[in-house]
Formats: C-alpha cells, structure tokens, sequence
C-alpha cells in the first residue's frame, strides 16, 4: 500500500437517497378538508380579532408579520417556528432589532436590510426561528410606529395567537395539540 492511499483514501461512492424513507423528498400530506377548514377558520378569527382591536383604539393591529405568524401557528403547529417561545420572543426580538438600528442608521431600506439579517441571526442564536419577526425589523424601519404604542400591541398580538393557537387545537378532536413545547 502507497503512502498516496494512505494519506488521500478514495471517498465513499456517493449514495442516493432511499425513496422509500419516511418523508424523503415529498410534500407534507394534504390536509383532510375538515383540517383545513378548522385551520382556515382559526386563523382568520384571529386575524378579524386584531383587526376588531385596531378599530376600537384607532391602530393599526394587524401588520403583515401577524398575519403570517398566524398561518404558522394554526397551519404548521409543531414546527419549531410556530412555537409560542418562537412566536413571541421572535417578535420581540426583531422588534428591539428594529429601533436599534433605526436610532443608528435611521429609516431606510439599505438599514432594514441590515435589520433584518440582523434580526435573522439573533433569533437563530436565542434558538427562536421565527420568519415573520424578520419582517416585524423591517416595518420598524420602513414606517417608523411609535414605538410606546407598537411594542405593547405587538407583545399583546403575539401573545393572543399564541393562546388562540392552543384553544384551536383543543376543539376539534384528533388535531394536533399546540403548542409542541412552550418554552
């Protein structure tokens, strides 16, 4: 044997994936129709609750990270991503993010770019992935809410889909409990 076999040994043939493993490379299951029925209904009442909340005191409650939040809790509930710790400490992060990097840099798309993949990194780092707290950084920086009235309705908001997400999993029978861990 040459010390060239030794020092560089040949690397193992590639092996393909097996097509029969549980979940390799296909799409989730489609949802039984009264699945998707119970998900759409959830989410959209909770979404119409915020929307009723932002009316009574004259805000804007619902803001687009929400609404996809929403569709992660009640689609998707044992993702890491729709748990509540993700959920409400994601937000809460991006949302920090936000106003440190608008008191640096100001508002600008250049900064909630910068916000964003900031935002990205610490909630990967703090084990809360949460994909609509990025954008949460992003409207702190583009419209500039103040932030004595966004953080509380943000922090209420979140916490809100958090409980609706829990009350809908408990009502129809054989759906998947919520959350899969709370902290």
């Amino acid at each position: 044997m040459s010390t060239d076999t030794i020092l560089r040994p040949e690397p193992a043939p590639a092996q393909a994936p097996d097509p029969s493993a549980k979940g390799a490379g296909r799409a989730p299951a489609r949802p039984t129709p009264a699945a998707a029925l119970h998900s759409i209904c959830a989410a959209t009442a909770v979404l119409l609750g915020l929307v009723a909340i932002g009316a009574m005191i004259h805000e804007p409650v619902l803001i687009p990270p929400l609404a996809a939040s929403a569709a992660l809790v009640h689609s998707a509930p044992a993702l890491p991503l729709a748990q509540p710790r993700s959920v409400v400490i994601g937000h809460l992060v991006g949302c920090a993010v936000g106003y440190c990097v608008l008191a640096v840099a100001g508002s600008s798309a250049w900064a909630a770019a910068v916000a964003a993949g900031v935002t990205l990194a610490l909630n990967m780092t703090a084990r809360t992935p949460h994909s609509p707290a990025v954008a949460t950084s992003v409207i702190i920086l583009l419209q500039t809410p103040d932030p004595r009235r966004f953080v509380p309705l943000l922090f209420g908001s979140t916490v809100l889909l958090v409980l609706t997400g829990y009350a809908a999993s408990r009502v129809r029978r054989g759906a998947p409990r919520y959350p899969a861990y709370w902290w």
